[in-house]
């Protein structure tokens, strides 16, 4: 490794999942499409490590039409029984037509607010959240912002959106920075 100290990621054959820490996890995201993304992600991830999901990612991808919010609410059963065949992504029927309804209640959400990126982050007024936590393990699972979060998207339709999957989710798309402080990312 390259002798940089991470909040994960610095395991042997880890390169893939250091560089997901070094370039995404925790940078603010305002494209539509990518947040989708990671909504999607982090919902199959639940039960399941990071780790395994982020592997299939690009399987993720090719599935879900590059994670096109239009594409996916447009996709047939068909479409989705083939997506379960493949064995590209985690098969789990629940998680894999969970994406199409959320899709769909995404697109909603973009016509009701100009895009999905104002709605999520006035949450936060725009701007990060920034912890210091000393350890890993000084962060929380979920918090009350991320409990609110789940609620409004539950609310407006959404699956596999749980707080402890939103709070993830946070973290993933940089509405909260929580590279502890050894880390070389870490907010000076």
């Amino acid at each position: 490794m390259d002798g940089k100290t991470r909040c994960f990621g610095n395991s042997p054959g880890k390169a893939f999942y250091a560089e997901y820490h070094d370039a995404e996890w925790g940078v603010p995201v305002h494209d539509d499409r990518t947040l989708f993304e990671m909504l999607i992600l982090e919902g199959a991830q639940a039960g399941l490590s990071w780790e395994t999901v982020l592997k299939k990612r690009e399987g993720y991808r090719a599935a879900f039409h590059d994670f096109d919010p239009g594409r996916v609410a447009a996709m047939s059963d068909a479409e989705l029984e083939t997506v379960l065949a493949t064995g590209t992504i985690v098969r789990n029927r629940l998680k894999v037509w969970s994406a199409r309804r959320n899709a769909a209640v995404f697109l909603d959400m973009q016509r009701a607010h100009g895009s999905f990126d104002a709605w999520l982050w006035a949450f936060v007024d725009g701007t990060p959240i920034v912890n210091r936590p000393e350890g890993f393990g000084d962060v929380p699972a979920s918090t009350p912002l991320s409990d609110a979060i789940s609620k409004a998207l539950k609310k407006a339709g959404m699956n596999f959106v749980g707080s402890t999957i939103i709070y993830a989710y946070m973290q993933a798309v940089g509405l909260v920075n929580d590279h502890v402080r050894a880390c070389w990312k870490a907010p000076a």
